[in-house]
């Protein structure tokens, strides 16, 4: 047999449990633990009673929070929720207009901005003005714009309802086709920078008309091809520059929602210049809004977020966009803080304007 292994007489082997250890090696309790090995019986229960009632009283705190949480929550989904399906009715009731008057006066525009060729055309001339029918359609459109800012930009411009159409229509091909979650647009300042752009056009045009030039604009006029087409006709030979100026016209509205009414229209700029009564404008109460929020510039076409000072306030084409989707509601007009009803005060300018077209001669059914 092997012997076992010797022991050091000055090693002291320690046991292995610790029940087998001797008082004086086992560790001193703590002091809690100390404490509570000299309470009473009945002190140790009343400490129980209070821990657990702390614990109740904890986990109501916590559910009466995670109560209010869950009703915040809800409200705030049932305002998106309502805030989503204002905005829907708010689309087709101006998708609807637009189609009215795309159909009744297609013509408008084309008036309007004939009244100005008729005007500079005179003062080239020397000539004394004359109420004539452009004149009056450019009249009636600026006064209207001076009550009612540029609803007929918004509304019942058949250029810009256009513009509109092909837009959605770009949006609808990007996202089935191309699975693009955001539709392709211009950069912010690309666009700030093109706004400019129908400002030059405007002065080249009215020098065109003082110096008697306007010849030089035969056949390249491509709202001349939009009119005819509008009405059945195909444009005659000449118009060539015409209908490739309105293919890429096309092409650029697909690209950025009102990208004619931004950068090439000449009325949008006589009506960006206009004075417009300061009820009649769309307002934003800055003070509610949410820091870093930007929700109405995202959602404009123009680019264009409401302030009381801002020098493109003109560029509001008055198409309602950032009141749909603004999530405090901060953005207001007289018309629609005094209506409860989002479609009244639109279907009321509506008529006015329709009246107003009836009687300038827009209208293409009277």
């Amino acid at each position: 047999m092997q012997k076992p292994h010797a022991v050091s007489r000055n090693r002291v082997q320690k046991p292995l449990f610790r029940a087998e250890q001797p008082s004086s090696v086992r560790r001193n309790p703590s002091r809690h633990a100390r404490k509570r090995e000299n309470l009473p019986r009945a002190d140790l229960r009343n400490r129980y009673q209070r821990r657990i009632q702390r614990v109740i009283q904890a986990e109501r705190m916590h559910s009466a929070a995670a109560q209010r949480h869950i009703e915040y929550h809800s409200r705030h989904g049932q305002a998106a929720q309502q805030r989503q399906r204002d905005q829907k009715r708010r689309t087709w009731l101006r998708a609807g207009v637009q189609l009215f008057f795309f159909v009744s006066m297609p013509d408008a525009f084309v008036a309007g901005f004939s009244g100005v060729k008729q005007i500079f055309l005179h003062i080239g001339a020397g000539e004394v003005l004359t109420a004539d029918s452009f004149t009056l359609s450019l009249l009636g459109l600026c006064g209207f714009t001076l009550l009612f800012d540029r609803f007929f930009c918004g509304y019942a411009c058949a250029f810009g309802s256009l513009g509109d159409a092909v837009w959605a229509l770009s949006g609808l091909i990007q996202k089935k086709l191309f699975h693009r979650k955001k539709q392709l647009r211009l950069p912010e300042r690309a666009v700030l920078l093109g706004q400019k752009v129908k400002y030059l056009l405007l002065a080249w045009l009215v020098a065109l008309y003082v110096t008697r030039q306007e010849k030089l604009l035969t056949g390249a006029n491509p709202w001349e091809v939009f009119s005819r087409l509008t009405a059945l006709r195909l444009p005659p030979e000449g118009f060539g520059v015409g209908i490739g100026l309105l293919v890429l016209i096309l092409l650029g509205m697909a690209v950025q929602p009102r990208f004619f009414c931004q950068f090439l229209c000449p009325m949008g700029a006589v009506f960006a210049l206009l004075p417009v009564l300061p009820f009649a404008r769309l307002h934003r109460q800055s003070d509610g809004c949410i820091p870093g929020c930007n929700a109405c510039k995202q959602q404009c076409p123009v680019c264009l977020k409401l302030e009381e000072t801002s020098l493109r306030s003109g560029e509001c084409i008055a198409c309602e966009a950032c009141a749909g989707t603004c999530p405090k509601q901060n953005i207001h007009r007289w018309d629609t803080a005094l209506c409860k009803h989002q479609w009244l005060p639109v279907l009321g300018k509506a008529l006015l304007f329709f009246l107003l077209g009836c009687w300038l001669g827009f209208c293409r059914f009277i």
